[in-house]
C-alpha cells in the first residue's frame, strides 16, 4: 500500500480510479482529479505548499514533485505525463503536457498545454513554454513548434498508455 501521510492537518486525497503504487509516497497537501497514476518509487511531496493535479495525470517511477515554502505551489492539469526520475518543483504545469525522462522544472515556471520538455532538460525559475512548443537543453530552450503527430503520437498516447498499464495493477 502507498504511502499516505497527513501533515499539519492536511491528508493527500486522491479521486476515483487511481492507481497508487505500493511504495509512492504522498505527504500533506496533494489534491489529485480522476484516472491519476502514481509509479513506483514516486513522491509528491505537499508539505510546504500545495500540490494540485488534474485528471489522467501520470507521475512515473522515481519522479519527484515538490513546492517551495509559502511562496511557489505546484498546479498540473489534465492529461499531463511527467516521465521517469522528473523532478517538478513550485511551476504550473497546463493541460495536455509531456514531461520528459530526467527533466527538471523549476520554481515559477508554466508550461502551456500541448508542450514538452525534452528528456534530460533543465526548465529555469520563471520560464514560460508557450503553447504548442518543444523544448529542450540545459537550461531549456524552444527548438520547434509541436506537430500534430507529436501531439498525438507522444502526449496523447503516453497519458492514455498510463491508463491502460494501470489498469493492469488493479
Amino acid at each position: 500500500m502507498a504511502l499516505i501521510k497527513s501533515l499539519n492537518n492536511k491528508t493527500p486525497q486522491y479521486g476515483e480510479n487511481c492507481f497508487l503504487a505500493e511504495n509512492t509516497t504522498l505527504v500533506g497537501d496533494v489534491t489529485m482529479g480522476d484516472g491519476c497514476s502514481i509509479w513506483f518509487n514516486a513522491v509528491l511531496r505537499g508539505d510546504v505548499h500545495y500540490i494540485k493535479l488534474g485528471n489522467n495525470v501520470n507521475v512515473q517511477d522515481n519522479a519527484v514533485i515538490h513546492c517551495t515554502y509559502k511562496k511557489s505551489p505546484t498546479n498540473i492539469g489534465n492529461n499531463v505525463s511527467i516521465a521517469h526520475g522528473a523532478i517538478v518543483h513550485g511551476c504550473t504545469i497546463h493541460d495536455n503536457v509531456l514531461i520528459g525522462m530526467n527533466s527538471v522544472v523549476l520554481d515559477d515556471a508554466v508550461i502551456e498545454s500541448n508542450s514538452i520538455i525534452a528528456a534530460g532538460s533543465v526548465v529555469t525559475k520563471g520560464t514560460v513554454v508557450k503553447s504548442g512548443s518543444v523544448y529542450a537543453g540545459t537550461p531549456a530552450k524552444k527548438i520547434k513548434d509541436i506537430s500534430p503527430e507529436l501531439l498525438q503520437g507522444e502526449i496523447e498516447r503516453i497519458a492514455n498508455n498510463y491508463n491502460m498499464y494501470a489498469g493492469w495493477y488493479k
